[in-house]
């Protein structure tokens, strides 16, 4: 059937980066990447690699207090594909998506573009537009 057919497919590094994710982020982007085209740049990361974004303003949370640092990680970088940093709309409306996505897979997320969930996102004073976490 024609509908069922994934238009798009993760790269490997993708594979590989989703594949140190939480099996619901798992789930939740194997089903996202059906029907939007997007890149997994980031799943677990190490204490010194957390640190690392640390120092470079990439995150607000030192080694041991990001999600990316469990085993299995419970969070995921993602990005609408092609990247495009500058197009902050467009991370908006892939968020949206995943987002719609994950409510109707009944997996509860947070975005990095809005961390208190109350889907305004002026209130934000840091953005992390890739970022997606599960829910504790």
């Amino acid at each position: 059937m024609f509908w069922n057919k994934s238009k798009f497919k993760f790269s490997r590094k993708s594979i590989k980066e989703l594949e140190t994710c939480h099996p619901d982020l798992q789930r939740l982007f194997k089903e996202v990447i059906k029907q939007f085209d997007c890149s997994v740049i980031g799943g677990h990361r190490s204490n010194d690699q957390q640190n690392e974004f640390f120092r470079k303003g990439f995150t607000k949370l030192k080694g041991g207090q990001s999600k990316h640092n469990l085993k299995p990680s419970r969070a995921a970088d993602v990005c609408p594909y092609p990247i495009d940093w500058k197009n902050k709309e467009r991370f908006i409306y892939f968020a949206g998506y995943v987002k719609g996505v994950a409510n109707q897979m009944d997996i509860k997320i947070r975005w990095g573009g809005d961390w208190d969930s109350d889907n305004f996102m002026k209130d934000q004073t840091f953005n992390d537009l890739p970022h997606f976490q599960l829910e504790d």
